[in-house]
């Protein structure tokens, strides 16, 4: 079976371009799902996928090229940019803030936790989206 790169590099794409983890498509007999973790390919029919194939093998993702200060979630929970809906947002990109200041709110299991600022800075980059899910560690803005 002749693999098509092509594919998978174009599904590996989408993964990031909608900020999924998998992705799967299927065309006659062949399924192929391509996730953050591994790439799994199944020349079996559909409907009998207890056969397939896992290759281990990374997903070429585009490398982030991320310069100055990046600061992180310090818990998994919910980011919002403003302290309630329709608010003024706490960081827009090209304001300049100070170290302590909140950068965000992150909500978990009901607790409304302010992101304090780490660094002086002017923002370069939000990272997340407001209402979307973050991770303990995941960048969430980057300074200049």
């Amino acid at each position: 079976m002749k693999i098509d790169k092509n594919i998978i590099k174009e599904l590996s794409d989408y993964l990031d371009e909608f900020n999924l983890t998998e992705i799967e498509i299927t065309e006659k007999d062949t399924k192929i799902k391509v996730s953050k973790n591994n790439v799994s390919i199944s020349n079996q029919p559909v409907q009998t996928s207890a056969n397939t194939q896992t290759v281990n093998q990374s997903v070429s993702e585009k490398p982030s090229v991320k310069s100055g200060t990046e600061i992180t979630s310090p818990i998994i929970g919910t980011a919002y940019h403003a302290p309630e809906p329709g608010a003024k947002k706490f960081v827009e990109v090209g304001k300049k803030i100070k170290k302590g200041d909140t950068i965000m709110i992150v909500e978990a299991m009901k607790t409304m936790n302010h992101v304090p600022s780490t660094q002086d800075g002017v923002v370069k980059e939000i990272c997340v989206e407001d209402g979307h899910p973050v991770e303990f560690g995941q960048t969430i803005i980057i300074l200049e």
